[in-house]
């Protein structure tokens, strides 16, 4: 099994792949089917939140010239292991503007593989 950054750098490197290809089937292998993520701003008085089904095509078609690249701050192991809590700086690059984040990110093995459980992302601008 892959080291829980090793996983990290893939994903991210999933969804690059994704917005050149408007395939979200290597992003969604990532996940667990039990996925649930959390996106807000200073904007909004709630966390817009999204499931493993949400309809990550039309994300992907959002974007012509995208890409996404993630700083680990710190990496926490929990239940002996089988969970890690990975935070971070999330930066999306859109048509050459930057808009970081604020991320943490559960993932838990499930079948011998990481999967992501949770997400929680803020964007700073």
């Amino acid at each position: 099994m892959m080291f829980i950054k090793d996983v990290v750098e893939e994903y991210f490197s999933a969804w690059d792949r994704a917005f050149i290809t408007k395939d979200p089937s290597e992003i969604k292998s990532f996940m667990s089917e039990k996925f649930v993520g959390y996106w807000a701003h200073s904007g909004l008085d709630r966390p817009q939140e999204y499931d493993y089904h949400y309809d990550l095509v039309s994300v992907l078609n959002q974007y012509q010239d995208a890409t996404k690249n993630f700083k680990v701050e710190s990496i926490s192991p929990r239940k002996n292991g089988q969970e890690y809590i990975v935070m971070g700086c999330e930066t999306a690059v859109i048509s050459g503007a930057e808009y970081p984040a604020k991320c943490m990110f559960i993932w838990r093995e499930e079948n011998h593989e990481w999967k992501l459980i949770r997400e929680y992302i803020e964007l700073e601008r």
